[in-house]
């Protein structure tokens, strides 16, 4: 993809934290790119309360300035094998064990009040772009539910694995998943363990776009160019797309309340298998890492 890098100085949106950075790509219209990356500390990546917090501070941002630099918004990891893995599983359990309701309940809030914010406060002058080119489970694939375009490599898998330990999606997957197959078949996708396959997620509407492995930005480049030359409509289309099938936030509030209520009731089996989960993921961060040592 031909991409020339620009930019914006005055814009408070662009960036450079630990966890996200930003910059403005030139294709065929301005997008403006933003790239997450693995917790220095644990080397996963993860929605971290850190990550959080600087991906909502981008999102307020760009409200202050009433819309994005860009008429577009592409949202990528910089991790070759996960878009995200989800929640923090680590801080979840540490609130647990200390019996310490109060925290979980303000990192859910803070992760259902991005989610909102993100799905729909830019939607009058921007397209989000979610590129998945790995692994989306949790709430990483709530995240990139929320965009208005879903571009996936075909090796990318999607999934909501918090049943395995006694919990379910605690923010917006519902409300995103039921806008596009309907309450019955979200609640299956929510509980059945199951991991998707890119493929199999095209043909039931939520990703709406394959691309082979490596072809992703590519692929961004290809929709921004098709979208670009009529994009005035296509936002009134997309406004009113929203405005049919909204987020609630008063049921957000509830489903987290729900969770809240649920995690702190884990029993000691459902509390192993989140520390089964927990190492497979410190497992699988330190794998390339012991190969390259071998080599």
């Amino acid at each position: 993809m031909n991409a020339v890098v620009v930019q914006h100085p005055n814009s408070l949106a662009l960036r450079n934290k630990p966890r996200l950075t930003t910059e403005i790509r030139r294709l065929h219209a301005d997008a403006l790119w933003i790239t997450l990356h693995k917790d220095a500390a644990t080397g996963l990546q993860n929605f971290t309360p850190d990550l959080v917090g600087e991906f909502r501070q981008l999102v307020e941002d760009l409200q202050y300035e009433r819309s994005t630099p860009a008429g577009y918004a592409v949202v990528q990891s910089a991790d070759p094998d996960y878009f995200s893995m989800g929640g923090d599983l680590r801080f979840f359990r540490d609130c647990i064990q200390r019996r310490d309701a109060i925290r979980l309940r303000d990192y859910s809030m803070r992760c259902l009040d991005l989610l909102l914010s993100w799905n729909g406060k830019l939607k009058d002058t921007s397209t989000s772009i979610a590129l998945v080119q790995g692994r989306a489970l949790g709430g990483g694939f709530e995240m990139a539910l929320s965009t208005d375009y879903l571009i996936a490599e075909e090796h990318s898998s999607f999934g909501f694995p918090e049943i395995m330990f006694g919990l379910f999606p605690c923010t917006g997957a519902m409300g995103l998943l039921s806008a596009r197959i309907g309450a019955r078949q979200a609640e299956r996708m929510m509980t059945n363990k199951k991991i998707y396959t890119a493929i199999e997620l095209y043909d039931m509407g939520l990703v709406d776009e394959l691309c082979g492995r490596g072809e992703g930005e590519l692929a961004v480049g290809r929709f921004i160019a098709s979208h670009s030359s009529r994009q005035k409509a296509r936002l009134k289309v997309q406004q009113s797309r929203y405005r049919h099938t909204p987020l609630d936030r008063a049921e957000g509030r509830r489903i987290v309340e729900d969770w809240v209520e649920t995690a702190m009731q884990l029993s000691p089996e459902e509390i192993r298998a989140m520390d089964m989960l927990i190492l497979m993921q410190q497992r699988e961060v330190a794998a390339p890492a012991r190969r390259a040592a071998v080599a």
